[in-house]
């Protein structure tokens, strides 16, 4: 009887050792490279980034708003790297020259083709159990946004054109179009 085939176990050291150029995420010690974004998705990213920005400051607000490629350790092992399309961070203390260590506050994902079942399911579940408080998909594709508020335990659609409340700052709001 042959021996079951363990599957390797890849760790951040693996991805930091990548081609200059080449981006991948690393879940539960398996990588998932990342194809380049497409203007549609670095539109919509540059203008939540933006919209959110502009928030923040105009509010005196204290956390910061970074757009991908940034690193997000939610667990404290060598078998967890991602880099989410936008990541809002209020405890600033999380915040180092290598990335944020532990979860962000707000999370945006851009769905591509091939990120759809890791936008969907891994990730989605990665975030709860990290406990974001706010993770929004948005899915060009459908335009549609997705937003989980772990904290409220609660799940809508949007689609685009429509002002999507965020969670996270009372009376702020974004509409994508």
């Amino acid at each position: 009887m042959d021996a079951l085939r363990k599957e390797e176990i890849y760790t951040i050291e693996d991805i930091f050792a990548l081609p200059d150029g080449e981006r991948a995420e690393l879940i539960d010690g398996k990588i998932y490279y990342m194809a380049p974004p497409t203007w549609k998705h670095q539109r919509i990213s540059g203008y939540l980034h933006n919209q959110i920005y502009n928030y923040i400051r105009s509010n005196n607000g204290q956390c910061e708003v970074l757009a991908a490629p940034f690193a997000v350790f939610l667990k404290d092992d060598d078998i967890n790297y991602l880099e989410p399309d936008i990541s809002v961070i209020c405890d600033l203390a999380k915040l180092d020259d290598s990335g944020c260590h532990g979860a962000p506050d707000w999370i945006i994902e851009i769905v591509s083709p091939s990120s759809k079942p890791r936008d969907y399911l891994t990730k989605l579940f990665q975030y709860r159990t990290a406990e974001v408080r706010e993770y929004w998909i948005v899915d060009p594709d459908k335009r549609m946004t997705t937003v989980y508020s772990f904290e409220k335990d609660t799940v809508e659609q949007y689609a685009f054109g429509e002002d999507i409340p965020v969670g996270i700052y009372d009376g702020f709001s974004i509409c994508i179009r």
